[in-house]
């Protein structure tokens, strides 16, 4: 175990609501599998675990997400929404949401998403989610919540040129207060959607991508265009040279400022 992770100032400072466990593993292969694992073997909702070592994680459409040891860490929760399961669609917005506010309280940096989760900061990836439902769970289903954050990367580091790290961007924030900050945030946030909340306009405040030519990437092909909006259900509207298109679906890259 390394001090990358303090999990005694991490549990002193997000356990007692929401959260009710707080775990700290020197590696495993995936936080969101492992606690997928422990929801059908009958663990309770509030559970967090975190790594500064994962070694098989996963990013949307199947895209594998590492790094070297105690340079980024890997958070997953374990949640139980009473919202209906059609409402679930929105939980990965809402966790790019408390990402870009924990980020933002803990180092300063000017965190902004790009849709649907992408945390940025000045265009560059700093965090990556996953949420996945566990459907077979004793009980009502669950949904594990997962987010992965590049703390400590250097240049040579970086898996891709369009990612960073908050080191890079000029904070010395420790991972511990980062992931702290996340986690309450997280919690705000879940709290507020699960009591029958809106997340819509929060949601929109903090996406970078509205204002932006965007190319939509999908299977059938590119679609280009300039985001205009955020629907009431988190798609992407886009307005394209044959009208408005909406996503709710698609890889989004951002096409640079002129």
């Amino acid at each position: 175990m390394t001090d990358f992770l303090d999990a005694p100032a991490l549990r002193a400072s997000v356990l007692g609501g929401l959260w009710r466990q707080l775990d700290v593993v020197a590696f495993t292969g995936s936080t969101n599998a492992d606690l997928a694992a422990a929801a059908r073997a009958g663990a309770e909702s509030g559970r967090v675990l975190a790594t500064g070592d994962q070694r098989t994680g996963r990013g949307r459409l199947a895209r594998s997400w590492g790094a070297p040891p105690d340079t980024s860490f890997a958070c997953s929760v374990l949640v139980a929404p009473r919202r209906p399961m059609a409402e679930w669609g929105l939980l990965p917005l809402l966790v790019g949401m408390a990402v870009t506010d924990g980020v933002r309280e803990a180092t300063g940096l000017d965190a902004a998403l790009k849709w649907p989760n992408d945390v940025l900061v000045d265009d560059r990836k700093l965090c990556g989610i996953l949420c996945e439902s566990v459907f077979d769970a004793p009980g009502r289903p669950h949904a594990v919540l997962g987010f992965g954050l590049n703390v400590a990367l250097s240049t040579e580091q970086l898996p891709v040129p369009t990612a960073t790290s908050t080191r890079l961007e000029g904070s010395d924030a420790s991972a511990t207060a980062i992931l702290a900050a996340c986690l309450v945030a997280l919690e705000r946030w879940f709290t507020f959607w699960d009591a029958g909340g809106d997340i819509i306009a929060p949601y929109r405040e903090r996406c970078g991508t509205l204002g932006r030519d965007v190319v939509v990437h999908l299977a059938g092909g590119p679609v280009t265009g300039r985001a205009v909006a955020v629907d009431a259900h988190g798609g992407i509207v886009v307005a394209t040279p044959t009208g408005h298109q909406t996503f709710v679906a698609g890889d989004v890259e951002h096409l640079r400022r002129a």
